[in-house]
This record gives C-alpha cells, sequence and structure tokens, in this order.
C-alpha cells in the first residue's frame, strides 16, 4: 500500500484542511503537529475557564492554531500570486503561524495571571530549546528558528510577514474571533472572511501589509465584532468571576505547599513554588488544563475549608458574583468594599477571599503594529483616517466590577439604589 500523500484535519470553520506530503514546508507542518509539544495544546482551553460562562466553549488552542497556519496559507498563496518574491519566505511564516501559541500554559491567558508567566516567552524558549521541535526546524532551514523568532518579535525584515501574524490584523484574531464566537454562540462574531483575505496586499515600499479600498468595509466590520467580543465574551462577568477563584485557590495552595500540608505532584509543585524564572522547559511543557484539574479535584476534600471551599466553587461552577461599579468613584468603589467585607468579618468569612475589585480593560484599535494601512489612490493611509466609523473604536475603556458571594446580592443592590 503505497503511503499517503496528504494529512487532513477537518475543521468546523475552515473545513478540510489538507497537508500535501511531497511539499517539504507541508510536511514539515506535519511533523511539527506530531511532537508532543504541540500535541499537549489539545489538553489547553483556547477560552480557559469560559467555558464556565459559555458552555460551547470547549474548543483547544490545537484547533486554533491549526485554523490560523490555515488562514495564513490562504492569505499568503494570493499574495506570492501577485508578488512571487515573497515565496521565499513560506516556511518561515507558516511555521509561525502554527507556532504561535506553543508556549500557551494551563488555562490559556488565566494561567498568566495566576503565576505571572507569559506564553510569548515560553513560544521562543520551545522554538529554540524543545528536543522535539527545534531540531525539525534546524533540519528544514538552519536559519528557520531565527526567522520565526523574528516573526514573534515584529523584527522580520518584511514586516508583512510578521504582521499576518502579529498585528491589528493578522490570521490569529480573525481565527479566535470567528472560532470563539462559533463555540460560545455569540453570532455577531461573524466576519465577511473571503473579502477581507482579497483585500490583503503588500506594499513594497514601505514592506508592510495594506488593505485595498474595496475591503475597507469588510475590516471595519472586522473591528467593530473585536470590539463587541472583548465586552460581550472576553470580559464577561463570569469569567472574572471564575478567574477570581482560581487565583484565590491557587494562592491558597502554595500557601499549604510552603507549609508542608499540601499534596503535589512534582510539576505543581514547582509551578506553585518557584518563580517562573527558573523553570525548565520540561516543568513548564508538564502542565496542562488536565493536571491542574486533577489537584482542583484532590484539594476540594482538603482540611482548609477555604481551599476546600474555592476548588469545589471552580469544579461546581459556583461561582462568585462579579457587578459593575464603573459608575462609582474609586473612593465610592472603595468605600462600597470595605462595607461589604465588614458584613463578610461578621459572617466568619475571610473578606480578602471572598470579595475584591477586578478591573476590565479594552484598548480598542490602536496605531499598535503599524495599525491598519488602507491603500487610497497611490497611497496607504491608517484606517482611523478614512473612516468615520472607526474613530469611536479607539476609545481605550476600563470597567470595575467588585467580586462578592451571592447571599449578598439583595444587600448590594439595596445598597446601590440608594446612591
Amino acid at each position: 500500500m503505497p503511503p499517503k500523500s496528504t494529512r487532513t484535519y477537518h475543521d468546523p470553520l475552515h473545513g478540510a484542511i489538507t497537508l500535501h506530503l511531497r511539499d517539504p514546508v507541508e510536511a514539515l507542518l506535519v511533523r511539527l503537529i506530531d511532537t508532543p509539544p504541540f500535541q499537549r495544546l489539545r489538553r489547553i482551553r483556547q477560552l480557559g475557564p469560559a467555558s464556565l460562562t459559555f458552555h460551547g466553549a470547549e474548543s483547544s488552542r490545537f484547533t486554533h492554531a491549526l485554523g490560523v497556519m490555515a488562514l495564513a496559507r490562504r492569505a499568503f498563496e494570493r499574495l506570492v500570486r501577485r508578488h512571487p518574491s515573497l515565496a521565499e519566505h513560506r516556511a518561515a511564516l507558516l511555521c509561525a503561524a502554527l507556532l504561535h501559541d506553543i508556549g500557551h500554559g494551563p488555562f490559556s491567558h488565566t494561567a498568566e495571571e495566576v503565576f505571572h508567566t507569559h506564553h510569548e516567552h515560553w513560544t521562543q524558549r520551545i522554538i529554540r530549546e524543545s528536543d522535539a521541535i527545534a531540531p525539525l526546524l534546524r533540519g528544514h532551514d538552519p536559519g528557520l528558528v531565527d526567522a520565526i523568532a523574528a516573526i514573534y518579535t515584529h523584527d522580520h525584515s518584511v514586516p508583512l510577514i510578521w504582521q499576518l501574524v502579529s498585528s491589528q490584523l493578522d490570521c490569529d484574531r480573525l481565527d479566535y474571533l470567528l472560532r470563539d464566537s462559533y463555540f460560545t454562540g455569540a453570532s455577531y462574531g461573524h466576519l465577511d472572511l473571503e473579502r477581507i483575505l482579497n483585500a490583503l496586499d503588500w506594499d513594497p515600499t514601505t514592506g508592510g501589509l495594506v488593505i485595498a479600498q474595496k475591503g475597507q468595509a469588510a475590516v471595519e466590520h472586522y473591528l467593530l465584532v473585536r470590539y463587541l467580543m472583548y465586552a460581550q465574551v472576553y470580559n464577561h462577568p463570569k469569567n472574572l468571576a471564575a478567574t477570581w477563584v482560581l487565583q484565590r485557590a491557587f494562592e491558597r495552595a502554595r500557601h499549604h505547599l510552603q507549609a508542608n500540608n499540601l499534596e503535589a505532584d512534582e510539576t505543581v509543585t514547582t509551578w506553585l513554588r518557584q518563580p517562573s524564572t527558573t523553570w525548565s522547559l520540561a516543568t513548564y511543557l508538564a502542565a496542562d488544563d488536565i493536571v491542574f484539574t486533577y489537584h482542583l479535584h484532590r484539594w476540594q476534600h482538603h482540611t482548609d475549608p477555604i481551599l476546600a471551599d474555592l476548588c469545589r466553587r471552580f469544579l461546581d461552577r459556583d461561582l462568585f458574583k462579579a457587578r459593575d461599579i464603573s459608575h462609582l468613584s474609586p473612593s465610592e468603589q472603595q468605600q462600597l468594599l470595605d462595607d461589604l467585607r465588614q458584613i463578610l468579618v461578621h459572617q466568619g468569612t475571610d473578606p480578602a477571599i471572598y470579595s475584591g475589585l477586578r478591573q476590565s480593560h479594552s484598548r480598542g484599535y490602536t496605531l499598535y503594529q503599524r495599525g491598519i494601512q488602507v491603500r487610497v489612490e497611490s497611497a496607504s493611509r491608517d484606517i482611523n483616517a478614512v473612516s468615520p466609523l472607526v474613530e469611536p473604536l479607539t476609545r481605550a475603556y476600563q470597567r470595575t466590577w467588585l467580586i462578592y458571594p451571592a447571599p449578598l446580592s439583595e444587600w448590594l443592590s439595596d445598597r446601590l439604589a440608594t446612591r
């Protein structure tokens, strides 16, 4: 029986993602996908604990990474047809797109809040140090690791290449907005993907990405979708409450571990006891959602009632409430928290664990990494200068949320009604 000439991944968004094994670059992608560090992404949810809010949000970083690679390939093929000189950067672009999230830790971005890690740092370490990844990249091309690293740091000699992976309009954002909308059921997350991809072009003068004016409306819609997804999905109050519980649980676990009053395996012990700057690559890659959730299951039976309660709350989705109090002044917010904490103290509840203030942020559209350039006649201009719809989306906003136990909801409503 002849060996297979293709590998196909069936994706709910992009359909059949077929890689051709006789193509050296696509054969490399398949080998990278089959490595343990990449397969680990199957065990890390794309949206962290957001599945406690949106029950369909069960997709993984693995599926997202494949989607980003598929979009980068589609976009690049169209660009190369117009600009053949770009073809030499194909391997670097597609590998960078595939591996861009390989450094994510348990619960995705939530791990970065809880353990003060940065997935970009670990991605760089993996492509350079992993015994499974680095030899494949260097075996294909000795300079490939450095070329991929330059894409991640936005230092690649052709800005278009890194902009397709990380910019205000990139394949990463296009995929996660479509994917997260699909799996959370947020219907306003639909994009005119074909028109956006068709509008992408290269400006040889600047070396950067530019949008044909015919695609301006589709990009405006994309920016609005991104704004709404942050407001309604990523910064949903239940997500904030779930992250709060998870943070307090691991802080409590760290306290008990230091007192030799907690059982944990070698991986979780290292994550809790040592700063992330001291971790080995093997220790980092040994962690995923399953490992940490298993420990939460164990700790819900701990003799410390607070640790046990926090773990149970996360596992059973018995979360705290999050109330938007952004309309209050900072001093009023603090006074409200102080008054609520006095009630918790009288009830015998630890106020610092069971209540607090959290902020959610949205920077809006900015000129981050050259912004989005639209070709108007023979010149390129930032979309904010040519679109009357984008300017309102440039305004950053911050919201302040009060975290508190559900039984105090009536007290809080009465208190806010008097203001």
